[in-house]
């Protein structure tokens, strides 16, 4: 056979063995990323102990809840979400928001918007309520999966109440999960402990 058929030959085969395992792993990353059901979430129990009310949770249901909040529900996906909503018998509530993206990179992503926007939302709170009060404070990330981040927020409008409220945010795999936690005060009065904890269970529940 011409050498030249032959080298012609050899490298037909060498970039068909590489196309494949290229395409293998390709498959593998996919599938490995892929969770193979439903993310479970928090049950009323593994939330901050409330030593006036037990917790109270709803059913989880799917897409967005319905009041939002003001730090993180804003321009999000509309599918892949469910969520649960938990409450005392008195002010303090609580809800958790998942998202089941296509890919990791999305749900990088994804995590990234909603850590951004929780770091802006007192900027915005402050600019749209002339005269109000607020700050937040970034508590760090915790090692947990792919990572978590606990942040707080206290606004208080003119002449109004003052509002705390927790966002542990963290992903596994291509999904990402948003914890809020709120009551009337302060940053002073948080259960930060309590809630890194909570923040932790949430994740690490996902898929197990």
């Amino acid at each position: 056979m011409n050498r030249t058929l032959v080298r012609r030959a050899a490298v037909t085969v060498m970039s068909t063995v590489a196309a494949t395992s290229l395409l293998a792993a390709g498959s593998a990353e996919a599938g490995a990323a892929a969770p193979t059901a439903a993310p479970r979430f928090l049950a009323p129990k593994e939330l901050p102990p409330y030593p006036n009310s037990p917790w109270y949770a709803d059913r989880v249901k799917s897409g967005l809840p319905e009041g939002g909040t003001a730090c993180t529900l804003r321009g999000l996906p509309r599918k892949g979400v469910s969520h649960r909503s938990f409450w005392t018998e008195l002010d303090t509530n609580a809800q958790q928001v998942t998202f089941t993206t296509k890919n990791t990179k999305a749900a990088r992503d994804l995590a990234a918007k909603l850590r951004k926007s929780v770091r802006g939302c007192v900027a915005r709170f402050l600019e749209q309520n002339p005269g109000a009060q607020a700050d937040w404070k970034d508590f760090g990330g915790l090692a947990v999966e792919e990572g978590a981040h606990v942040y707080g927020v206290h606004v208080a409008p003119p002449e109004s109440e003052h509002n705390v409220r927790l966002y542990g945010i963290g992903r596994d795999g291509r999904t990402v999960t948003v914890v809020e936690w709120g009551q009337m005060g302060t940053l002073d009065q948080i259960p930060l402990k309590a809630f890194k904890k909570t923040t932790r269970t949430a994740v690490n529940k996902l898929y197990r």
